[in-house]
């Protein structure tokens, strides 16, 4: 490996899978500080690597809109459009973390030795094929470490320290719905309603911030959602339901809380990422795989069948957090 390794990641997707392949850039710019790091991934996330100082260039893809518009010419002239930019360079190693077919497709478009999980590790066993070099990773691990083993790897160096998602808030304008003061975001929404903490619990947490000193923030990313949050927001004195925010605006908006609570949901490892105390509330899946994982300033509560306390939740947040201005 040159002392200047051009290097493709491949990882499209989800938002919290986005994330949490954040530390593994961390990790080559330690072994290689000098590594032309491109990424691939789709164009509703391009923001999260934009994050962090270690990426050189991202290559946006559209597989999601794509496989919704197959019959317009517009989709494949994209589709050609992305083969030619990728055929255009010439990439020492191509890594793909994600381990599915529609990514292993993907690292197939591209100029490099392809590398990638071997078939007992990738999430779907048959991505190995496409692969020109294929590693073991067991899957008893969270996320986070997986994609960093198969790096290390792909690349030939040893694995050392803890994971560094090597990114800040990006600067924001403070918006007028925002007053001056403090504030908790509260991050109730998610994909499926087994994952969703019972919004009687959200009001009780939201009315008990609010006694000590700090506003709620309840942001939304759909009609249902925001109806949520205007529910609680009409039981939280104080609390507000702000308007639609991009991703770099929620990013911002995090950066600038004293403290996250939320269920799983990718926004919620976007907190703990950005290093701010992150409560991880989970009732139907296992945060040992794909909990929050940011060292002690994030923590995960509750599990499969396991719904968190309001008390747990209030106990653990208050030594997590600076104390209030109440």
């Amino acid at each position: 490996m040159s002392a200047a390794p051009r290097i493709l990641l491949v990882k499209t997707s989800s938002l919290g899978d986005v994330l949490h392949n954040l530390p593994v850039v961390s990790d080559i710019r330690h072994h290689f500080p000098h590594a032309q790091i491109d990424w691939l991934v789709e164009e509703a996330f391009v923001a999260l690597p934009r994050l962090h100082p270690g990426v050189r260039e991202i290559l946006p893809v559209a597989l999601r809109r794509w496989r919704k518009q197959l019959l317009q010419a517009s989709t494949w002239s994209e589709m050609a459009g992305l083969r030619q930019r990728l055929a255009q360079r010439q990439y020492d190693v191509v890594i793909d973390t994600q381990g599915l077919l529609k990514s292993a497709w993907l690292a197939r478009q591209a100029q490099g030795l392809r590398c990638g999980f071997d078939r007992l590790s990738a999430r779907e066993g048959l991505a190995a094929r496409s692969y020109q070099r294929t590693y073991f990773v067991s899957r008893g691990q969270h996320a986070v470490q997986r994609n960093r083993q198969l790096v290390a790897q792909a690349l030939g160096y040893t694995l050392d320290g803890v994971a560094d998602y090597g990114i800040h808030a990006p600067p924001w304008e403070v918006p007028a719905w925002l007053p001056a003061g403090r504030y908790v975001v509260l991050l109730h929404a998610t994909s499926r309603d087994d994952k969703l903490w019972p919004e009687a619990h959200w009001i009780a947490l939201g009315q008990h911030l609010q006694q000590q000193g700090w506003r709620s923030i309840l942001p939304w990313g759909s009609a249902r959602e925001q109806a949520r949050s205007q529910r609680l927001q009409a039981a939280i004195p104080t609390a507000i339901t702000p308007p639609r925010l991009s991703l770099p605006a929620l990013a911002a908006l995090l950066g600038g809380a004293d403290g996250v609570v939320g269920v799983d949901t990718g926004l919620a490892h976007l907190a703990a990422a950005l290093d701010k105390p992150t409560l991880g509330l989970y009732t139907s899946t296992d945060p040992v795989l794909t909990g929050l994982h940011a060292g002690v300033r994030a923590v995960n509560l509750g599990g499969v069948d396991q719904i968190p306390e309001v008390a747990t939740v209030l106990s653990r947040l208050a030594a997590m957090m600076p104390p209030s201005s109440a």
